[in-house]
């Protein structure tokens, strides 16, 4: 069984995915779908962009989200069929749209809400986030219940890979201790504190941005960061992509079920393999590739 992964943030670089449409132009609906609904021109944004412009929150989740959906349509032109999504963050929208839960405009209505709602607070907010590598998920939930300050796990992203958030000296102090216990501590270069109340603000404005959108039942299984597990409710989208906004990221559960449930066959689309890698990690015995141009593609698509 396959599904399809859909990328997070972070991953976005100058002209991401742009070679997909070039080889086939019918996909250049997906940029033209996603500049009417955000008001600019989404593919200059992607193809001439430096990277502190395309990092920008209320640029790179469009970004990212519309790299992932042209990857997977040209995927899926090419017979590539997959029984459910997931994605990282970020990328559980582009698997809305994916999973027919939600339209293409009204997947880039709401990606245009909630990018603009993180942007804005991140920029008043502060906060930080940092990669603990090589300790397990127990050893850093200790480390920031004992450090001074705010910092929470933000993100399970595998057995031996947590990211922590929060006030920048409290998360500064926990990686200190990490590298103690002979952790690597890696800094991620975010404007805030993703996924923990700090976006508490942006969450509830998000929420009044979206409550009134129509989410349909998705037509394959869907996958939940916020469960780490599968999404079976959906009948309050809105106040779950909101609690999204402030809940870490359970993608290390979410995982375990894809593969109880029999999946074996990971496809990741957009930028970058960094979920692909994800998934090598944790899981055992499944195939795990990434799609985020045409050379990619082939091997994608001769599975």
């Amino acid at each position: 069984m396959t599904i399809s992964l859909f990328s997070g943030q972070g991953s976005q670089y100058t002209g991401m995915g742009l070679d997909l449409a070039a080889a086939d132009p019918s996909l250049e609906a997906i940029y033209e779908t996603a500049s009417s609904v955000l008001g600019f021109d989404l593919k200059k944004i992607i193809g001439e962009s430096d990277a502190e412009t395309l990092s920008r929150t209320i640029y790179a989740q469009p970004a990212i989200m519309a790299t992932s959906l042209v990857c997977l349509e040209a995927a899926k032109k090419k017979g590539f069929s997959f029984g459910g999504v997931a994605g990282h963050s970020l990328g559980e929208y582009a698997a809305m749209v994916a999973s027919g839960m939600l339209s293409m405009e009204d997947g880039f209505r709401v990606i245009k809400a909630r990018a603009a709602a993180m942007d804005k607070v991140a920029q008043t907010a502060g906060g930080a986030m940092c990669a603990i590598l090589k300790l397990s998920a127990a050893d850093v939930e200790r480390i920031c219940e004992e450090t001074e300050g705010y910092v929470v796990p933000a993100n399970y992203n595998s057995s031996i890979q947590t990211v922590i958030a929060g006030e920048k000296a409290a998360v500064s102090a926990a990686a200190e201790a990490a590298a103690a216990l002979k952790g690597r501590a890696v800094p991620l270069a975010v404007a805030s504190a993703f996924h923990t109340k700090m976006m508490q603000p942006a969450a509830d404005e998000f929420y009044q941005a979206v409550k009134d959108v129509t989410f349909k039942t998705p037509e394959v299984k869907f996958f939940s960061n916020v469960l780490g597990a599968e999404l079976t409710d959906f009948s309050d989208m809105p106040s779950l992509l909101a609690k999204h906004i402030v809940s870490p990221v359970r993608f290390t559960a979410e995982l375990a079920q894809m593969q109880e449930q029999g999946f074996d066959t990971f496809v990741e689309f957009g930028p970058k393999n960094v979920l692909t890698g994800l998934v090598k990690k944790t899981l055992k015995g499944v195939t795990a590739l990434n799609c985020e141009g045409c050379t990619t593609l082939e091997e994608v698509v001769s599975l």
